[in-house]
């Protein structure tokens, strides 16, 4: 392969699947030769994200995806992404461990904001746990300009049952759960926009969609953001969502 992109999933399988399905979805494609080239490194055996964060006696996360960045970096790939929002707060040590770039969802699901949304002052956050707690969108949200909105504990719990409870564990989405626990961001916040800081939550977003209320899917925005600039390097195709 001339040029393709790597990426580094498997935190969770399931939500890398979906980024998976919606890349390959959107990707222009009427013959085989049309879809893109990547690899694909589903790690599910790397230590939990956000026990780690909030408990750094725990196994980390970065070892094991810092040697994946400088394997895959041999390769010579085009870009990395990494699907999984939570492992975003070591994406500096990350980044320092390969000169080929990485995208960062946060970032560009922060960005899209403002295409997406305008008017928007007030952003509500729905994540994990850790990322709720290693501040990786409220540094991101916050230079942009906006107020931000962070769950309250009892919305977090809802957060956390949906996404270890029902996603992880069992690999469904209770509709009413995930629509109810954005429907309070709105309520009890009076947001503007609400992100899906979680891999897990696109992977609600993508089953049991939210149609009615403005959302920032970051997996999605991530999927759109990968679209663009593989399809500029591999095809010299122009992508627009």
């Amino acid at each position: 392969m001339n040029h393709f992109f790597t990426i580094i999933g498997g935190m969770g399988t399931m939500a890398t699947e979906s980024y998976i399905h919606q890349l390959n979805l959107r990707t222009p494609a009427h013959q085989d030769q049309d879809y893109l080239d990547y690899i694909l490194v589903n790690h599910a055996t790397v230590p939990d994200r956000t026990t780690y964060i909030l408990d750094n006696n725990a196994a980390s996360p970065v070892p094991p995806l810092v040697t994946d960045f400088k394997r895959l970096s041999a390769l010579k790939p085009d870009f990395f992404t990494l699907p999984c929002n939570t492992a975003h707060f070591f994406f500096d040590q990350f980044q320092a461990a390969t000169d080929i770039p990485i995208l960062h969802m946060p970032r560009e699901a922060v960005a899209d904001i403002k295409l997406k949304y305008p008017a928007a002052k007030k952003v509500g956050l729905v994540a994990t746990r850790g990322t709720i707690t290693d501040g990786i969108y409220d540094r991101e949200i916050l230079a942009a300009g906006y107020d931000l909105a962070k769950p309250t504990e009892a919305i977090q719990k809802k957060t956390d049952q949906l996404i270890y409870d029902n996603i992880k564990d069992n690999n469904v989405v209770d509709r009413a759960l995930f629509h109810g626990l954005v429907q309070d961001m709105f309520t009890q916040f009076d947001c503007d926009v609400v992100i899906l800081g979680c891999t897990e939550l696109s992977l609600a977003q993508e089953r049991e969609p939210i149609t009615d209320l403005p959302i920032i899917d970051s997996q999605s925005v991530l999927v759109d953001q990968t679209l663009k600039l593989a399809l500029k390097q591999q095809k010299n195709i122009t992508y627009q969502p």
